[in-house]
């Protein structure tokens, strides 16, 4: 399985950086960045070495999908087959870039049917010198949102790094079409400030201060966003909230419509939070997610302490 990697070696050795974009094929701010990435980063400052791919799942890419020709979300298939369906062949072949490499990021949106305020997130692994890792990462990424979730969701790249011990954040930004040039920029310059913290690069000038809401959540669904307020039925989504709503407990979050009838389903919230990942394509089957709330298990007394 061919990925088309851009190998970028630096003058010195050092740390080894893999860089992912494309793992679904509707999310185009990390593909702008990685190309944007491979122009910008200078060899002759390089301290080791950096790989870039592009587009991770060419077939999801060609379909403007999630998925690819076979059905399957490539981050749920990790760490996939060689002798599997071309999906499970492409996690392979990732997950061999991935125990090649010392640091891990993957880049991500939310789609074609998601909206999701910028966050930088990574999961809470048991060895602490990759957690505190993961944790100068995001960091130094610089996205508002900081979210450490569960270690024990299968399937992810994450999943694949968890199991390599390889240090690995990933990131999420906007979503519902389209490539907005903020995202692009911040994903590029996320990057490159990762890159500078693991001493890749040389500093980049001082960043704008960020306004940052870190949480640590070990809940066992925590990070599983698609779990997260299913569609009661199919229909025509209205969301009612702007992103970045506070919320609470029967707080109204949308509304669902039965296009051919006049009956409408309102969607409340159960939960006190931030209201960070919305649906915003109206077609929704039943089970497909409305919205996440983002919860401080600290504030509600929900752990799994």
């Amino acid at each position: 399985m061919d990925l088309h990697p851009i190998e970028i070696v630096g003058r010195h050795p050092g740390p080894k950086i893999l860089i992912l974009a494309g793992i679904h094929g509707d999310e185009y701010e990390p593909i702008a960045a990685v190309r944007r990435l491979a122009g910008q980063i200078d060899r002759e400052q390089l301290t080791g070495k950096v790989t870039l791919v592009p587009i991770a799942n060419h077939s999801a890419y060609l379909r403007h999908s999630r998925v690819g020709t076979d059905q399957l979300d490539l981050a749920r298939t990790f760490p996939g087959s060689a002798d599997g369906t071309p999906t499970q062949q492409v996690a392979h072949a990732i997950t061999g870039l991935i125990q090649q490499s010392d640091l891990m990021i993957d880049l991500h949106t939310g789609g074609l049917a998601m909206e999701i305020s910028p966050l930088v997130g990574y999961m809470l692994v048991s060895d602490p010198s990759t957690l505190q890792k993961q944790r100068q990462m995001a960091t130094a990424f610089g996205l508002p949102i900081v979210w450490g979730t569960t270690a024990s969701l299968p399937g992810r790249s994450l999943s694949a790094a968890r199991d390599a011990n390889v240090p690995a954040i990933y990131a999420e930004w906007g979503g519902g079409g389209g490539c907005q040039a903020a995202g692009v920029a911040a994903y590029t310059a996320g990057c490159l400030q990762v890159m500078a913290q693991c001493e890749m690069l040389p500093s980049p000038a001082a960043a704008a201060p960020v306004d940052r809401c870190v949480i640590e959540d070990d809940r066992d669904t925590s990070g599983h966003l698609q779990l997260n307020y299913p569609a009661p039925h199919a229909g025509f989504y209205e969301p009612t909230l702007p992103l970045d709503s506070t919320v609470r407990p029967g707080d109204e979050l949308g509304r669902l419509h039965d296009p051919f009838t006049s009956h409408t389903t309102t969607i409340y919230s159960t939960q006190t939070g931030r209201l960070f990942t919305r649906r915003v394509l109206p077609p929704v089957e039943a089970g497909d997610c409305l919205a996440v709330i983002l919860e401080d298990p600290a504030e509600t007394g929900t752990t799994n302490e």
